[in-house]
């Protein structure tokens, strides 16, 4: 399957996840884009495993994905949900000191499926910050302080919600009755490539962390964030201010 193929088809699934106010049918629309992706990524190691000529298109890349403007508060929040998709589909990040933007790292289709990801959940994130912090439910905890919470347990639950799908996908493609032969050879020799890609391609240096000394905690807003990020379902994007999902190859 081409890499556009798969994200119309992954497109289409956010649709049916959108429309429908079942929060069962939404989990299992979300898990079923999770695991296409992972499936593709699969099919296309495989493929190129056994390509005896591999093309620049076949071969890891580096991008610069764009999160938001220098003092923008929360950055690191938007930053945390873009890293922990990229990790459900095997990208490597490096984040600018400011979080004003990722280095990703990986094949081209993975780096897609994260950013179409990203662009549904950061705009669902930060509206169901913004719904919880308008609800008052907050009080008294200051308001930036609720926020960040919510925001990094809701990327936090995502984030499992698309490694355990991911995780399903590799067991059912390596293990299950229908596995071909040589799919875990590919996975295993796609990763190394990815890991010596990443070696000498990154410029990497120090410790990234979501959260700061001063940012506090927030046990309510934690709860209501993982809460939010169990309900999120995948679905269309539009502009946001602060936090721009924009992708620059």
């Amino acid at each position: 399957m081409t890499d556009d193929k798969m994200l119309a088809r992954i497109a289409a699934l956010l649709r049916q996840a959108e429309g429908t106010d079942n929060p069962h049918e939404a989990e299992a629309f979300m898990a079923a884009a999770q695991r296409l992706a992972t499936a593709t990524s699969i099919d296309l190691a495989v493929a190129r495993s056994h390509s005896d000529k591999r093309t620049a298109a076949q071969a890891p890349v580096q991008r610069t994905i764009t999160i938001g403007e220098a003092g923008t508060r929360g950055l690191r929040t938007y930053v945390q949900l873009f890293v922990l998709i990229a990790a459900a589909n095997d990208v490597k990040c490096d984040i600018a000191s400011n979080s004003t933007f990722v280095y990703a790292y990986g094949f081209a289709e993975e780096i897609d499926t994260s950013h179409t990801l990203y662009t549904s959940l950061v705009l669902q994130m930060v509206r169901a910050s913004n719904d919880y912090i308008a609800s008052g439910a907050h009080r008294p905890t200051p308001t930036i302080t609720a926020r960040i919470n919510f925001q990094l347990a809701f990327g936090a639950r995502v984030g499992k919600r698309l490694a355990d799908a991911r995780e399903q996908a590799q067991q059912e493609a390596t293990k299950g009755p229908a596995a071909a032969p040589g799919t875990a050879i590919a996975l295993r020799d796609k990763d190394l490539e990815l890991k010596d890609y990443y070696r000498q391609a990154s410029r990497a240096r120090g410790t990234w962390r979501a959260t700061s000394a001063t940012a506090g905690y927030s046990s309510a807003a934690r709860q209501a964030g993982d809460r939010a990020g169990r309900r999120a379902r995948l679905g269309g994007s539009s502009e946001l201010s602060g936090a721009r999902p924009s992708l620059e190859r």
